[in-house]
């Protein structure tokens, strides 16, 4: 059927069915496109989501991404230095365990949505996330993540949406959507930052030894030497 009026230009209450934001059955074209909210910093999220609550609009669906150092919950991988690599180990149950927090999840996200009834939702933040996480024994990271289908606007920093490594794997889609940039001079920084990478003397000494030993022992020589003069020159 038709696209419902925009709300904005109506200047009428936001609808509350968030299924209009689902894709149309004639076609894949999605009705409503969602909003894409970048910010600098988790901090300015946690500012932006606070001004959210106080218009009009804080009963509408959202989410916000963020990594799993603001959103883990799990005691063990909560304190570890490599947490992302931890959760990605539990959820694999290669070593028989897993994460009760990740089985529970939809207990978060469904809570969530629930609250999408006339009045009930209101615009949250990731600390009001994790203490619902906390007490539901379900996680938030990937609680957030789901609230991402039914979402009409979602926070995130800015490289979840300039970081094309970070959008395949939080499969953000952003064709079609409105994307919106708070404080866009910071973007020049960010661009850099993603596709930069940092590597010490050390780790170079490290890779030309490993290169010459390659080099040495005939292994693919012709792909380790030209790697191995790259390492000598920068060293």
């Amino acid at each position: 059927g038709p696209c419902t009026e925009c709300s904005c230009s109506s200047g009428k209450e936001p609808s509350k069915d968030p299924s209009h934001t689902k894709k149309k059955e004639n076609g894949d074209r999605l009705c409503v496109p969602q909003i894409f909210f970048g910010t600098r910093t988790h901090k300015q999220i946690t500012q932006i989501s606070r001004e959210l609550k106080r218009t009009a609009y804080s009963s509408v669906p959202m989410t916000i991404l963020s990594s799993r150092d603001y959103t883990c919950i799990h005691p063990v991988v909560s304190n570890s230095s490599n947490r992302n690599e931890m959760c990605v180990e539990l959820l694999e149950g290669k070593q028989g365990r897993s994460c009760s927090f990740y089985h529970g999840v939809h207990k978060l996200s469904e809570h969530h949505a629930l609250q999408s009834a006339p009045r009930g939702y209101q615009a949250w933040d990731i600390e009001d996330l994790v203490a619902l996480g906390r007490k539901l024994r379900a996680c938030p990271y990937f609680a957030a993540r789901e609230l991402m289908m039914g979402a009409d606007i979602v926070f995130c920093p800015y490289n979840y949406l300039l970081d094309p490594q970070i959008r395949e794997s939080m499969d953000i889609k952003l064709k079609d959507q409105v994307v919106i940039l708070d404080e866009a001079h910071n973007i020049e920084d960010c661009a850099r930052e993603s596709v930069s990478y940092g590597v010490t003397e050390s780790q170079l000494r490290a890779a030309r030894e490993e290169l010459s030993f390659m080099v040495s022992n005939n292994i693919r020589q012709k792909h380790h030497e030209p790697l191995q003069a790259v390492c000598c020159s920068l060293i």
